[in-house]
């Protein structure tokens, strides 16, 4: 059997170990901080369940075929222990994260030949029950080579879309675009109907095409229409639904603004090219709140 080891089961991670598990050619094993019994996923099809091993200690891991890492950007370090007990020499460590700086986020603590960077599009929200609802079927892409091929082969007993392209980093600067975009709705604490509010629809498309200017320098290929098919697609989605950058900041967790926004500034500063935005965005929505002061209790005065 191929042996297989989810670090972080949060939405995307949880959601995928369920349907993996469903593989009788897989051993599936999820690592995480606190236990759990059992994977709940409501799907466009139904509700799958599983119950892979879990493991809440990285001392007791061992080495795997596929370690699939799937924790926040900004928990890489604290997670970094079971990358120690799960990789060796055979290990393939697939990075299913936001942002274009798959590989070096795990270069220090995996071999970079051994990494398999995704990009994730999978719409799926845990629910205070710990369900998760998985609203499509989503994809999962990753470069073309022996390595992509073998992370396809993973999923062929799944309903997920898994493919391989030539052109990663196009492909990986396309979803920064959306995601960067994500940042403007986290920064009012509105969902997507926000939107359809035209001066907020024109700085998505300021926000976008400041990304493209930084992406494209990256070698990236972007289609000048980018910056309307982002603010088609945040409108075509329900009025109240929440993007994860959106649902952290109202519920008051720590955002991946870093890995997103911040990603378009850093690449920016290398090519000398200006990102104003994207940097505002980062201040801002990264930026702590002041202790004492909650929302509500907040007053105004003249």
């Amino acid at each position: 059997m191929t042996t297989v080891a989810v670090v972080g089961p949060g939405a995307i991670g949880s959601t995928i170990a369920a349907w993996l598990t469903q593989d009788e050619r897989l051993d599936v094993t999820i690592c995480t901080r606190s236990h759990r019994d059992s994977l709940r996923i409501d799907t466009p099809t139904g509700r799958i369940a599983a119950n892979p091993a879990v493991l809440t200690v990285a001392n007791d891991a061992s080495p795997v075929d596929w370690v699939l890492f799937a924790v926040k950007t900004y928990d890489v370090q604290s997670a970094s222990g079971w990358l120690g007990r799960l990789v060796s020499p055979r290990t393939r460590v697939a990075v299913l994260q936001n942002g274009v700086e798959h590989v070096a986020r795990l270069r220090p603590y995996v071999p970079e030949q051994q990494i398999v960077p995704v990009i994730v599009d999978i719409p799926a929200q845990r629910m205070p029950d710990g369900t998760v609802r998985q609203a499509t079927m989503g994809t999962l892409v990753v470069p073309h080579g022996p390595a992509g091929s073998a992370f396809v082969d993973l999923f062929s007993a799944t309903p997920i879309e898994v493919s391989t392209t030539d052109d990663f980093v196009s492909t990986a600067w396309t979803k920064l675009c959306l995601n960067a975009a994500g940042a403007v709705g986290a920064l009012l604490k509105q969902p997507a109907g926000i939107a359809h509010q035209e001066p907020v629809a024109e700085m998505i498309r300021e926000v976008v095409a400041e990304t493209m200017l930084v992406g494209r320098a990256e070698g990236a290929v972007l289609s000048d229409d980018l910056p309307e098919l982002v603010v088609t697609r945040t409108r075509e989605n329900p009025p109240l639904f929440a993007n994860s950058i959106i649902a952290d900041r109202i519920a008051g967790r720590r955002t991946e603004v870093e890995a997103r926004n911040g990603a378009v500034v850093r690449a920016g500063a290398v090519h000398g090219i200006p990102t104003p935005l994207n940097a505002m965005l980062t201040a801002l929505v990264g930026a702590d709140p002041v202790p004492g002061f909650p929302e509500e209790e907040r007053t105004t005065t003249a």
